[in-house]
């Protein structure tokens, strides 16, 4: 069962006496109509096709309130994109009037304040604000003109144009230009793609005139005006509003990844005096004693334990200073965490600890130390050596792509327990590194319920060229 917001529910209260008053309005003005004129026909024909455009507005609400609004208030998960889908069948019920100009108006602002409360530090719901932000605008500003009487020709445009430059925009600012951003002549590239998608518009273009204005000397010259006025809206304001403002936000990401790479340069220089005190050397030879030592002793698990975590201690000395890594030693990392871990855990035969953890042959690249937040996360808030706990990880490449999975069991902190205050700063420092050095490379979806947490992450990888 659904629980909704006090202030949702006060809306749609609000919403169901505006659709009351409305058909009310609508029912007597039909009767007036009907004894003054009778009409049978038209008036079973206005019964169905009113109720019909009330059922559909009441769906369209709905939807924007229970569904789209949940959706973009999401912390972590990328939104559907059937968000898109929605917006678009929103403005065809509009100009097929299906949904009459005033409740279109309604639902237009409606998606307005989806736009401003989204959740603003999710990085991966930019697409469906942009989208919800450029329909409710269109919406908005074509209800406005019909309601207003306005120019005829600012209706075509919003009636026709407007909503495939939209589409256009979005599909060159967040599939095309990433994809072209780092090959030679993108520019080039770009312009050829430009005129080839003004080209395909034509299509929808023309079909929707047609329909639309029929034929006639009139009629035709609106169909010609609408041409033009597509030319130069796809190839020209399109596609320099697109480069630009695409151009504009990643040099402001890149400027976002040099201010995080100063902030990670302190912690290098952390690290780099801390590593001018400790002498690996003299530090690796004393594991290895210790190694030496427990294994005459036949202490076989202190024995493994020492050698993991040299391993481990090796490579964040060594090799957690580069800006990539191969996978296959992320990973080595990552089982050596797990095993110290089992050799924790082993006491107890209430924890279960799975792991189906892929061997890397491949010369696939990742940003180190990127996977084993998500680990030690589930292993500090997934075992409870009181209680039946169960930790399950899984990572498996496919071609360049990156798939890892955690599921694991919670167990709340005493009240008394130091790490209960502790703000969990490692899940949001993994965010933000995804976000600046894997844009649109990635998916991060992570859900939580009373007793279990899941995280699953999808990264789009680079070999080692």
């Amino acid at each position: 069962m659904i629980k909704l917001k006090e202030s949702t529910k006060i809306e749609l209260l609000a919403f169901t006496g505006c659709i009351i008053l409305a058909l009310l309005f609508s029912t007597a003005q039909a009767i007036s109509e009907h004894y003054s004129t009778p009409n049978h026909v038209y008036y079973n024909n206005f019964w169905i096709s009113l109720l019909f455009s009330y059922m559909i507005t009441c769906i369209a609400y709905l939807i924007l309130c229970l569904y789209v609004q949940s959706e973009m208030e999401l912390g972590d998960t990328v939104p559907s994109n059937a968000i898109i889908l929605i917006c678009i069948l929103i403005n065809v019920c509009f100009i097929t009037e299906i949904i009459n100009i005033y409740f279109t108006i309604l639902l237009s602002l409606r998606m307005a304040v989806i736009y401003f409360t989204a959740n603003k530090h999710n990085p991966g719901n930019k697409l469906h604000k942009e989208t919800l932000a450029l329909f409710a605008c269109s919406i908005f500003i074509h209800a406005s003109v019909l309601l207003l009487n306005g120019d005829r020709y600012i209706k075509a445009f919003f009636l026709i144009i407007a909503p495939i430059a939209i589409l256009h925009y979005l599909y060159d600012m967040y599939i095309y230009l990433p994809g072209i951003r780092q090959k030679r002549f993108g520019w080039l590239r770009y312009i050829g793609f430009s005129i080839i998608a003004t080209a395909i518009t034509y299509i929808p273009v023309f079909g929707l005139a047609n329909i639309f204005y029929g034929r006639g000397s009139v009629n035709s010259g609106m169909l010609e005006m609408e041409m033009a006025l597509n030319l130069f809206v796809q190839l020209i304001v399109v596609t320099l509003l697109a480069w630009n403002i695409y151009r504009s936000r990643f040099r402001k990401n890149n400027e976002e990844l040099i201010t995080l790479k100063t902030e990670l340069g302190k912690s290098d220089a952390n690290l780099n005096f801390l590593k001018s005190q400790i002498n690996p050397h003299f530090l690796f030879n004393s594991l290895n004693t210790l190694y030496g030592t427990a294994l005459q002793e036949k202490a076989e698990r202190t024995g493994e334990g020492i050698q993991k975590l040299g391993d481990m201690m090796r490579f964040m000395l060594q090799e957690n200073i580069e800006d990539k890594i191969l996978l296959s030693r992320d990973v080595d990392y990552l089982n050596n965490y797990i095993s110290i871990q089992k050799l924790r855990t082993s006491i107890s035969s209430d924890i279960v600890i799975e792991t189906q953890i892929e061997e890397q042959i491949s010369n696939l690249q990742i940003t180190p130390m990127l996977l084993i937040p998500f680990v030690e996360n589930a292993f500090k808030h997934g075992i409870s050596l009181q209680y039946p706990s169960h930790i399950k990880i899984t990572l498996q490449t496919s071609k360049n792509t990156l798939y890892f999975d955690v599921h694991n069991s919670i167990h709340l902190k005493k009240d008394n327990d130091p790490e209960k205050l502790q703000s969990g700063i490692g899940l949001q420092n993994v965010k933000q590194r995804l976000a600046l050095i894997y844009p649109n490379k990635h998916e991060l979806i992570i859900r939580e319920n009373a007793k279990e947490f899941f995280v699953h992450l999808t990264l789009q990888l680079e070999g080692n060229i």
